[in-house]
């Protein structure tokens, strides 16, 4: 990401994040926004969960899903609850994640998003109000070091054939 501002709206980006990853199943943790609304009613088969800022119900907690939205939830609750939400929504729930913030307003800072693997995807500025979209995605979130192949073993003609 630049340093710079979108020449999208936010809703022009959740939007294209939907049409993207074309999610099966769905968690919304927040308000819902009209490009959500757009996007199941272009795709009625979409299962589309709800839930209000802070912890995830226990039948929420329990499913996958195979995208978690967060929008208008973070300024709402303390930090730890915040961390501790999407940190286990991550690890447990959903494999990609798209986070839209209001940081002055939820008291977070870009290096608390860095710290558990989102990206810094895009900045939008209403007014005075900036707004911060985060996603992480499980399948690109780390690149394959370069070294990691049979170049740099000790003995590359035993790559793969023997198990210690």
């Amino acid at each position: 990401m630049t340093d710079g501002f979108s020449q999208r709206t936010p809703q022009q980006a959740l939007a294209a994040l939907l049409e993207r990853f074309t999610p099966q199943r769905l968690l919304l943790v927040g308000t819902r926004f009209p490009a959500l609304d757009a996007f199941a009613q272009a795709h009625p088969q979409v299962t589309i969960e709800t839930c209000a800022p802070g912890p995830l119900p226990a039948t929420l907690a329990a499913q996958r899903f195979d995208l978690a939205v967060l929008v208008d939830c973070l300024e709402h609750v303390p930090k730890r609850t915040g961390l501790q939400l999407l940190g286990g929504i991550r690890n447990l729930n959903a494999s990609r994640v798209a986070v839209l913030a209001d940081l002055p307003a939820c008291g977070w800072q870009d290096t608390d998003f860095f710290s558990l693997a989102l990206q810094a995807s895009e900045k939008f500025r209403r007014d005075e109000q900036v707004l911060s979209l985060f996603t992480y995605d499980l399948h690109d979130y780390k690149q394959v070091p370069d070294w990691l192949n049979a170049k740099f073993w000790a003995n590359p003609e035993n790559f793969g054939k023997y198990w210690w």
